[in-house]
């Protein structure tokens, strides 16, 4: 077989079967995001939207479609502006994978201990933050509190949060397995519909992880429940064992139960 036919055999079949596998890997990674975000509703309404141009198109509807080709470029322009988290979230999960990961990840014994001071702290009434980075770097956050660069121990976090130390009212950053910082300062939620009842710890971890992948552990210190935040959603009073099956899922540490974890629903 010839050069020439060589690339033109690549050229009829190789590339329109990588141009669909491209295609297919973003369209999944963008309805990953979506659906685990309010830009689900973005594409609800622009469903609806090309569903009554299209009925207006086919029954000849030229005012309705008139008014909708006016309005259409005002409203690209204001859905990007009101879902720009949703936008900016699927960009980042878009460059999510492992080939593209640096870095050593937090290891088994480091969430069991995260999980055993957590577990202390709740039969204490103490509430506590510990954010695990992930793929989004928190470099803005490690500036809000005091670097560390100390190894994840049970200890250590019962210091911090178990004392009414300088560092015991903000949250703790893990990344690659150290605790980056104490002392820091998370974004506060601003979603309308989560409960009243919920305190600054709580709005602060859905606040973070709004803006980030990161992974939010919190207790309580009215209820001493376990909390974790992640992908803009807050699952409220598990229990240690699903907290530790969902922690092994999202730092990629396969939990040995393989039973499912019944989650608690989002909160309102």
């Amino acid at each position: 077989m010839s050069f020439g036919e060589l690339a033109s055999l690549v050229s009829a079949y190789v590339r329109p079967a990588l141009d669909v596998l491209v295609l297919a890997y973003i369209l999944y990674k963008t309805y990953e995001v979506l659906v685990r975000t309010q830009a689900i509703q973005l594409v609800k309404g622009a469903l609806v939207l090309a569903a009554v141009y299209a009925v207006a198109l086919f029954l000849q509807l030229t005012t309705v479609a008139w008014i909708l080709n006016i309005l259409a470029p005002g409203l690209v322009i204001a859905l990007a502006i009101v879902f720009q988290p949703e936008l900016r979230k699927i960009v980042m999960r878009l460059g999510r994978g492992s080939f593209l990961r640096g870095g050593s990840r937090p290891r088994v014994t480091q969430i069991e201990a995260a999980l055993t001071a957590a577990e202390l702290l709740a039969s204490q009434r103490r509430g506590a933050l510990m954010v695990f980075a992930r793929n989004v770097g928190l470099k803005n956050i490690v500036d809000t509190g005091t670097r560390l660069d100390a190894l994840l121990s049970s200890s250590l976090v019962t210091t911090i949060f178990g004392h009414d130390t300088p560092l015991h009212d903000g949250a703790i950053v893990v990344q690659d397995g150290r605790i980056a910082a104490a002392g820091c300062f998370l974004p506060l939620s601003e979603q309308q519909d989560i409960r009243k009842s919920f305190g600054t710890r709580h709005r602060a971890a859905l606040g973070l992880s709004e803006e980030s992948d990161a992974v939010v552990l919190v207790v309580s210190e009215e209820t001493g429940a376990i909390s974790l935040a992640y992908e803009s959603k807050l699952y409220y009073g598990l229990s240690l064992d699903q907290a530790r099956r969902r922690l092994g899922e999202l730092l990629e540490f396969p939990a040995q139960d393989e039973a499912e974890a019944e989650e608690a629903p989002l909160a309102e």
